[in-house]
């Protein structure tokens, strides 16, 4: 789910990143660095969870908890003020009911159908009609036609990367019409809020059903499919690993990317419009949320060619966690903090801003630095400097779905030698940061930090399992070397 599904979210790549050259192609063998020069079994690749009790009950647990919670948090803020508790606490005695919860809810609108039809067509406009052209003239950027991961089978799709030209067109149309055109009011997001929710509810579930009968009836590749044997793990979890429509409509590029991301920055603006209206000023603590958001949305679709190559492309199967998951839990759950403080405009001291915009510019700075020298080895084959010195890694093999054998460089230098997932700690101090502007009267905000901790965690242990599976004991000699995981010394 989230952009980093991760995610989104989140972002964050995942520890097997391979030397891509072309589809089905061996990449070279090497001899050098940590690793043994013969391999005595590989170990094979792919989705390495089985669908255990456990496993079941977390997937059901979720399909029907989830769509709950998000309307939960909505709604505390539209008719309790933020309050989390307060809810709970009319229910048990009696001053409030379910229905009467329900009732007092904003319903479906044609008028926010109208709105979020005009924007998801809008969208798939960009990203399909528009090739990119900011690489031709942005310096360092990477856009255009890109190569993604190789999959489980062993092929290698294309994907046209135009994630930043869509989110500078739909910027630019936006500030035009706040300050000249007027089409529509800044606040429209937030003043449609929760009957827009429902329209997310809607394309959320018909994508997540489409690509659940798309898998059996027209796979794009059936041999990157997974079946479970259990329909509800399927659904959830997905049986496709890369459905397309055409030769170029990619379902996890799109819908991770965009509506979602791109919109993340616009609903920010509109909590920072409606504050504007309804009290005359707009609060630091709303600037802060907005600036490093918008820091974190920036860097994504600056490194958008990057992210082919995160756990969201490269590991996990399209179905609803992703599907329901970009469309509905991204824009309303990671958005919380600007919400909260159209409610509550919280002006900090400047001490405590001071403090805020430095947590979140340093977990920035881990985690695109973290990222960063990840990528800069795997593009040169260790044939680079990180921290001044020749990069150490362990070489190893794995075994793809065709029988092919590969060879792979885990890096143990930089932050990488930190610890195993060291972005994920920068990822952790920026989304402390967004909490944190938002003071500390109401829990509301702290959410998103809560759901961080206990996503970036789980995609650790989901992380190692799969890579253990695919490296094998090269992978627990990685493990030797690099004993924590987020935190030296802790865990």
């Amino acid at each position: 789910m989230d952009p980093k599904p991760d995610n989104v979210i989140l972002s964050a790549e995942v520890k097997a990143a391979e030397t891509m050259e072309s589809k089905r192609r061996r990449p070279q063998h090497h001899a050098n660095g940590k690793g043994s020069e013969a391999v005595e079994r590989s170990a094979q690749w792919g989705r390495a969870w089985e669908v255990d009790w456990f496993s079941l009950i977390g997937v059901v647990s979720l399909l029907c908890f989830a769509p709950f919670i998000v309307f939960y948090f909505v709604m505390a803020c539209d008719q309790y003020e933020c309050s989390i508790s307060q809810p709970l606490l009319e229910l048990c005695q009696g001053k409030a009911t379910l229905l009467s919860i329900w009732a007092r809810a904003p319903s479906f609108t044609w008028t926010a159908a109208k709105i979020y039809a005009i924007w998801v067509s809008f969208q798939m406009f960009l990203y399909m009609c528009i090739p990119d052209v900011t690489h031709k003239f942005i310096p360092g950027y990477v856009g255009g036609v890109q190569d993604g991961a190789r999959t489980p089978a062993g092929f290698i799709n294309k994907y046209e990367i135009n994630g930043l030209q869509c989110w500078i067109i739909t910027h630019a149309l936006w500030f035009a019409n706040a300050n000249y055109f007027h089409w529509f009011s800044p606040t429209i997001i937030f003043d449609n809020w929760i009957p827009l929710l429902w329209c997310t509810n809607i394309l959320g579930y018909a994508v997540s059903i489409f690509a659940f009968v798309k898998a059996y009836l027209f796979p794009t590749n059936a041999e990157d499919c997974k079946f479970t044997g259990n329909i509800f793990y399927n659904y959830m979890m997905g049986i496709e690993f890369n459905p397309r429509i055409g030769k170029w409509f990619d379902f996890k590029l799109f819908f991770n990317g965009r509506p979602g991301i791109v919109a993340w920055t616009l609903i920010n603006l509109s909590y920072m419009a409606k504050q504007q209206e309804l009290y005359g000023h707009v609060t630091n603590s709303m600037i802060l949320v907005n600036v490093l958001q918008g820091i974190y949305v920036l860097d994504f679709f600056w490194n958008e060619a990057w992210y082919l190559k995160t756990i969201d492309i490269c590991h996990d199967h399209f179905g609803w966690y992703l599907g329901w998951g970009d469309c509905v839990w991204l824009p309303y759950l990671y958005t919380l903090q600007g919400l909260y403080l159209v409610y509550h405009p919280v002006q900090l001291s400047d001490a405590h801003a001071l403090a805020v915009l430095l947590l979140g510019l340093v977990g920035y700075y881990i985690f695109r630095s973290t990222n960063h020298q990840k990528d800069l080895f795997r593009r040169t084959g260790g044939a680079c400097s990180i921290w001044r010195r020749k990069p150490t890694y362990i070489e190893c093999s794995y075994l793809s779905a065709d029988g092919r054998s590969h060879r792979s460089k885990l890096l143990t230098s930089g932050f990488w030698g930190v610890a195993r997932h060291f972005n994920y700690t920068g990822d952790l101090m920026g989304s402390l940061a967004y909490c944190a502007a938002c003071g500390f009267v109401h829990i509301l905000p702290y959410f998103y930090i809560v759901y961080m901790t206990i996503l970036l965690v789980h995609r650790c242990v989901r992380d190692e399992h799969r890579c253990s599976s695919k490296y094998g004991k090269d992978w627990r000699r990685y493990t030797d070397t690099v004993p924590y995981r987020l935190i030296p010394g802790l865990f």
